[in-house]
Formats: structure tokens, sequence, C-alpha cells
């Protein structure tokens, strides 16, 4: 079942934004999702998703206001990069004494040297390049050893700005990388994520490698709206797991209120907005009574559970509204009479 009625306002709003599209006016916002060049086909002939009959939600799509788990795993500075206290160094060598190898990670000490052990002694290499280091460390080596070889590469950079912990997805669709600037991630799918921000990295590192997790899905959710029988609604959001259905969407608002009906039913926006929105009929006597499943419907990103009003209770709650006022009014007016009829007959009262 569709709803695709749409209202003069919304006709209006459409003629608005076909005029400035005719005058060459252009809109300052890009769109998260494009909206796609032709209208999409009717309705798809399968049953939507139910209880037991569950589907896997599509990749995710990173929207504000999700929060990224971003772990970098190589942050090594690009090239030529000088050497400062605290970095971390890999140096091997051959031609060594064969009971002290040289071949392990050395850090760089606040002196600005590195301590290859008790006979071959420390070496200063801070504000070297790695190739200048190497040749360091070679020239020193080579007044204990006989024609040694040396390779010296940076293993770490105390300078490098680590990247860890949880990042949040910022109202533009950025997530800030500290020292290295923002990247853009709205829309995309976590592996999407992660090439960008190495692509964003390289400008400042070498060939660096991060792992993206999502830490918290705060970006995709249902609505439950409970009809108020002329006491106004309510509503309330709750975030997709990917295993919900109508049942469970009943359970988090406390079940059927005083208020409510039994007459329940889905709304489904149409992709993009485009198109009609499709309206999923719930039975919830034969879901809640009976265990039968055919209407308990798998809840998606941006659902909304819509629970009816009872209409007598709504009635009830009118014709209380329209009384209220003309019974206080009878209420004040008979409180006068009565005041008046007694001050007529006992008098004021005063002695």
């Amino acid at each position: 079942m569709t709803a695709c009625k749409p209202s003069k306002s919304a006709l209006l709003v459409c003629l608005a934004i076909g005029c400035l599209a005719s005058s060459g006016c252009t809109g300052f916002l890009t769109p998260r999702h494009p909206i796609p060049e032709t209208l999409p086909g009717p309705p798809p002939t399968a049953d939507p998703p139910r209880e037991l009959d569950m589907v896997s939600l599509p990749p995710y799509l990173i929207e504000p206001p999700d929060i990224l788990l971003i772990q970098a795993i190589k942050v090594v500075p690009k090239p030529p990069h000088k050497i400062e206290p605290f970095d971390v160094l890999l140096v091997r060598a051959t031609g060594t004494l064969p009971d002290q190898m040289i071949q392990d990670a050395y850090s760089v000490d606040p002196e600005g040297k590195i301590d290859l052990g008790p006979t071959y002694g420390r070496v200063q290499v801070v504000n070297l390049t790695v190739d200048e280091a190497q040749a360091e460390i070679t020239k020193h080596l080579s007044r204990l050893l006989d024609s040694p070889e040396v390779s010296v590469s940076l293993a770490a950079s105390a300078g490098a700005q680590q990247i860890t912990g949880e990042h949040l997805v910022g109202p533009d669709g950025q997530v800030n990388l500290g020292t290295y600037g923002s990247v853009y991630v709205a829309g995309m799918t976590v592996e999407q994520a992660r090439e960008a921000i190495e692509k964003k990295l390289s400008e400042k590192l070498e060939k660096p490698e991060v792992i993206v997790d999502i830490f918290a899905y705060n970006s995709k959710t249902y609505y439950v709206i409970t009809e108020g029988a002329g006491f106004g609604d309510n509503v309330q959001e709750f975030p997709i797991t990917g295993n919900e259905h109508v049942l469970d969407a009943v359970t988090n608002v406390g079940g059927l209120s005083q208020f409510s009906s039994k007459k329940i039913w889905i709304a489904r926006p149409a992709p993009n907005g485009v198109g009609c929105a499709q309206i999923l009929p719930v039975d919830w006597t034969a879901i809640s009574r009976d265990a039968i499943t055919a209407t308990n419907y798998q809840i998606l990103p941006h659902d909304r559970l819509f629970i009816a009003e009872d209409r007598m209770t709504a009635f009830n709650s009118f014709v209380a509204k329209v009384t209220q006022p003309f019974e206080r009014m009878f209420g004040f007016t008979s409180l006068g009479t009565s005041t008046l009829s007694r001050i007529r007959r006992f008098g004021l009262g005063y002695y």
C-alpha cells in the first residue's frame, strides 16, 4: 500500500524550486546521497521482511553523528625526515661480532644518541636524515669492525601525531584528524572511509595504514509515534541494530497506552524522498495473541511505526474540551446566584 498524494503546500514548494532552477540559481549544499536521475520503478514484488524472514541491511553508510574508531598502525613522516629525540630507528648490521648482533629497534635518547650496546657504544644521530644516520653509524662501527654493512630505517617518529580512539563525524560530515586536517566521510562505507583517511594522511605521511570501524551507530534510527487522543502525540526515536520488528518497537515504548487503539501501521519513506511512501498495515491482535508473524515486519532505518488513537477516548477528550469552558462559566454563574440569594435571605451577616 502506498501513500502518494501531494499537499497544496508541497506543490507550491516544488513550483518555487522550479523557478529558482530556471533563473540560474544553484544550491550551496551537496546531497549526501544524490537523487537518481530517473524515478524508481514500482515497488518490488517481494514481500517486506518479517520476524521469521529477516534480511541483512545494506552496507552501513557513515553519517553524522556516528562515532568512528580509528587506529593508525603505520605513521611515518615523508622523507626527508630529521631524526628527533625519542624516534625509533630499526638498525641492521652485518660483519658484527658473533655474540653481539645488531639487529633491533633502537630509541633515540634525549641527548640525540642511540645505544648499540656496551661493545659498540653510542652514536649521535639527532637532526640527521635516515641516510645520514646510516652513514654515521657505519663510520662509527668501522672503528671497531672490519667493513661493516649497515641498514637504517625509521620505525616510529616521536614527532608524528598518533591517531587512535573515537572520532565523531561532525555535522559537516567530516572527522577531525588533528594536525593532519579533516576528511569527509559522510555517505561512505567503512572501507571507503578507510581509503579516504589514508589518502588524507598520505599528504604528510609515507604510505600510512589505518584501521577504521564503527564505534557508535548513531545515525540510523526509527520512530514510534503514538497518537495521543487529543492530549498530544508522543514521538520516540530508537537506534537500528538490524534485528528489530514491530513487536520490539512496541515493547520499547512500554506497550499500547490507554489512549491507543490496535490500529497500527508502518510508514516507510521512499528512497531519497522520490516516489511514494510505503504503508504496511499491522495486525496487532494476530501478532500478540495468535503469534502470527505475517505482519510483524522488520523495522528498517527511517521507518515510522504509527499507533493510532482510540476513537472513543479521542471523542471523550474532544467533548471534555468543548464542555469544560461552559461548565466553568455555569459554575461561576451558579456560585454568584447562590451567593446573592444567601445575602438577600440572611443579609451580609454583620452585627
